[in-house]
């Protein structure tokens, strides 16, 4: 049987020098026995797999709320395409396969119900008590909402997950790390999901958008990463139907995005002379990202995206109605937190941080529930 410590010694044998190895992980914030079996970042990944926040992905908008259609992205399906590119990239680079996938698994495990749209809104709604940004929610989730064990609050997840969560940053995202007390660059592993978070959203966005009609093969033509991509599939499958046209022109331009990345990142390492963890602590900011050719092309696509999708009537329509839902909701809880679960009025009661225990109820919300909700509580023939 393979233990821990085999495993620990097979990662420091195989990885590079410059990944980040389990058995030199900060460690956690509270004291545990280690698992005899399995990796520090194994553990935080099945911790991560099996937390409530994780489920509750399933139901929690992408673009596409989620009675709008079954094949549509949810943020759990986001959410393992991103851990799925997260995994093959660290594997090229000879990186750690585990912390990539923990921190893939755990970046969105505090977004709201509805999107940005949901965010936008308690952000402004929290305006007065410091905000809401939701990578700064995803490390409440895993640090104090998450309510599974005796001895601690939250996961305790290991330092460089945490790291990871953190300091998530991207396209949509600018994490505000006050709250975590450290002014070094995060492992390579932590910026790789970066990058596949932007891989996944653009290339998922794409299907999405087609499927819905919002999109078509017309209106792409003027995304010159699209089309060169689509006419090189099109030399593969010329008489390929629409359908098969779309699958595998995405499918070979998520290929094309990961081979950019792991050649760029190995020129930026070479670069940076870049020699162990410590030279990526010290010295590692922005190790991985796109070539300046591919990044010039993912912007000119994620501005079409922001044009053509994302500000879509039918979106724009959703987001404000998922706006009133979620003010409307904040609103009547703040009234009267008597009509809020008895736990959570009681805890109230005790500390008196109304506002924050209701952000961080709505925020935890699935779509659905929170229609549910709305529904229960301003349809007046609806049970409560």
């Amino acid at each position: 049987m393979l233990t821990r410590k085999e495993y620990e010694k097979r990662e420091s044998e195989f990885l590079a020098p410059y990944a980040a190895k389990s058995s030199i992980s900060k460690g956690r914030i509270y004291k545990e026995k280690e698992c005899p079996f399995r990796s520090a970042f194994q553990r935080d990944r099945d911790r991560i797999i099996h937390s409530e926040a994780f489920r509750r992905l399933e139901y929690k908008t992408q673009v596409f709320v989620n009675h709008e259609g079954d094949y549509y992205r949810t943020r759990l399906t986001h959410t393992l395409e991103v851990a799925q590119i997260s995994r093959g990239v660290a594997r090229t680079l000879r990186l750690n396969e585990d912390l990539a996938e923990a921190i893939a698994l755990a970046h969105d495990l505090g977004h709201t119900p509805f999107g940005h749209a949901g965010e936008a809104t308690l952000d402004r709604l929290m305006k007065d008590e410091g905000g809401f940004e939701h990578n700064h929610q995803s490390y409440r989730v895993v640090t104090l909402l998450e309510q599974r064990y005796h001895d601690f609050p939250g996961l305790n997840l290991s330092f460089e997950v945490l790291e990871g969560i953190a300091k998530h940053s991207g396209e949509y995202d600018m994490p505000d790390t006050k709250h975590f007390k450290t002014e070094e660059f995060p492992t390579i592993e932590a910026q790789i999901v970066n990058v596949a978070d932007e891989i996944a959203y653009m290339n998922h966005d794409l299907d999405d958008g087609l499927k819905s009609g919002m999109l078509t093969f017309e209106k792409l033509q003027c995304v010159d990463l699209w089309q060169d991509t689509l006419e090189a599939v099109k030399k593969d499958y010329p008489t390929a139907k629409p359908k098969i046209l779309k699958f595998q022109t995405i499918r070979k331009l998520i290929h094309i995005l990961v081979g950019d990345i792991q050649e760029e990142t190995k020129k930026r390492l070479a670069e940076k002379k870049i020699k162990d963890l410590d030279d990526v602590r010290t010295k590692g900011g922005n190790l991985v990202g796109f070539s300046e050719e591919m990044y010039r092309k993912t912007r000119h696509l994620i501005n079409f995206l922001f044009e053509n999708l994302y500000r879509h009537y039918r979106v724009v329509r959703m987001a404000d109605k998922a706006q009133r839902i979620i003010e409307s909701l904040f609103e009547t809880y703040l009234n009267n937190s008597k009509i809020l679960p008895p736990a959570l009025f009681n805890e109230i009661e005790k500390d008196g941080k109304a506002k924050r225990h209701i952000c961080d109820y709505i925020a935890g919300m699935t779509d659905r529930f929170a229609l549910l909700e709305y529904q229960k509580l301003f349809d007046p023939l609806e049970r409560v």
